[in-house]
């Protein structure tokens, strides 16, 4: 993922975003914040061989600057509407478990909307377990929601 995909990136961003069931955010930032915060070794995108447009990505940030949490990252795999289906989701969380246990990191974990059944399942079938739920962790338009916690322990790593 480079800046040449940054609209794609950013267009697939809010779009999950406006369906209200994939982050508490309400916009997608601006590529240079978006760039800063994701890690550059762990931010893929599947493009389409049709004319190169971007079909998902996956991206990693640190979870922590503290040394002891150097091997534990948070993900989020955002995929195109018109994408969904075709294995997109699945080829990027191979990439990226693939990036990650590369280097050493041990912990890959997100936070999902309960109501958001095919990415529960998608990770379900690329090796995360729910190891909780938050409940009534924050609202999102006036209305609380909770956040199922996933993680994916490297069996290579750690």
């Amino acid at each position: 993922m480079t800046e040449t995909h940054a609209a794609d990136v950013l267009a697939i961003y809010q779009l999950g975003i406006d369906e209200g069931n994939a982050t508490f955010e309400t916009a997608a930032p601006s590529w240079p914040a978006f760039d800063k915060a994701k890690l550059p070794d762990h931010r893929w995108v599947a493009v389409g061989a049709a004319g190169g447009q971007v079909l998902g990505w996956v991206a990693a940030t640190a979870v922590s600057s503290r040394c002891v949490y150097a091997g534990v990252v948070e993900h989020s795999v955002y995929v195109h509407p018109k994408a969904r289906g075709l294995g997109v989701g699945g080829a990027l969380l191979e990439k990226l478990i693939a990036s990650t246990e590369a280097a050493g990191i041990w912990t890959i974990q997100s936070g999902i909307f309960p109501e958001n059944t095919a990415s529960l399942a998608l990770h379900a079938r690329a090796g995360f377990r729910v190891i909780g739920t938050r409940e009534r962790v924050a609202q999102q338009y006036g209305v609380w929601r909770d956040v199922v916690l996933l993680e994916r322990r490297s069996s290579v790593a750690g």
